[in-house]
């Protein structure tokens, strides 16, 4: 049973391939000013406000307007807005959450930043390489550019909730940057992107909070016909999340995907947990 099951993965894989080459045609180029307003520079339990007021002044360099705070400190000396210089505007406009998955609830592309890459991951991206895919999708989408703690980066949960990453090359003799220079360097690399004119893509992407609903969903599926181990599912849950992360899905995908595991869970027997 469960090798009927691998046969229907590979066939979903083979579908979601050829949706990717068959996707919606390119239209007209873009405007530089309108088409930065759908990113969203999102700092994650951020480690000292002035690091907050620095990244502001980055992103009012390089036209970026959207700042997401996950976790922000507390910053009592105004620390932020001293080191803002500038871009006071932006900060107060700031949106604050508790969690990553709440900032990005309504982001069609969430793109995490990482120095830690890893054999496991497969879709790793310079930062010109993912400005590039990145720049075309803005007409219809909102764009989520998430930046970890200074010292750790991203966690694993978060991690997961990034369809690509982004890692910034760097001397092997001292590879950390500070977290507004990466900033800088992925913002610039976008605003460049921006001024080239890159075509605009009329494909609108399904957002973050039915791409993670879609995933408790086929863990739960996968679990209760035996494919997924119930005590230890991350290691296939990743590998599962890079596949269709790669796919770009749209909401039409995701709909069509639920009623494939919709009509598997009606199908086969339960396992016990």
């Amino acid at each position: 049973m469960v090798w009927l099951w691998l046969c229907h993965l590979v066939v979903i894989e083979d579908w979601l391939n050829k949706e990717i080459v068959t996707a919606a045609p390119l239209r007209h180029s873009m405007p530089q000013e309108t088409s930065l307003h759908n990113i969203s520079i999102v700092l994650v339990n951020t480690k000292t406000p002035g690091n907050i007021g620095a990244v502001a002044r980055c992103m009012m360099n390089m036209g970026l307007s959207r700042l997401l705070l996950v976790k922000p400190p507390p910053d009592r000396r105004g620390e932020a807005m001293k080191l803002a210089a500038g871009a006071e505007e932006l900060m107060q406009k700031a949106a604050r959450f508790h969690t990553l998955r709440e900032a990005v609830v309504d982001h069609g592309l969430v793109v995490g930043t990482s120095k830690h890459v890893t054999r496991r991951r497969k879709n790793i991206h310079p930062p010109r390489e993912m400005a590039e895919h990145i720049i075309p999708l803005l007409p219809n989408n909102k764009v989520a550019v998430v930046f970890g703690r200074e010292v750790n980066g991203l966690d694993k949960d978060d991690l997961a909730l990034c369809q690509e990453l982004i890692a910034i090359p760097s001397s092997d003799a001292f590879p950390s940057l500070n977290l507004s220079h990466a900033v800088m360097v992925v913002a610039y690399e976008l605003f460049l992107s921006a001024r080239a004119g890159a075509p605009a893509s009329e494909t609108a992407l399904a957002h973050a909070d039915a791409l993670e609903n879609f995933y408790r969903h086929l863990q739960n599926t996968l679990q209760d016909i035996g494919f997924l181990d119930r005590e230890h599912p991350e290691h296939m849950m990743f590998a599962l999340r890079q596949l269709f992360g790669r796919a770009r899905l749209d909401q039409r995908d995701v709909s069509i995907l639920r009623g494939i595991l919709h009509t598997m869970e009606r199908a086969a027997p339960r396992s016990k947990p």
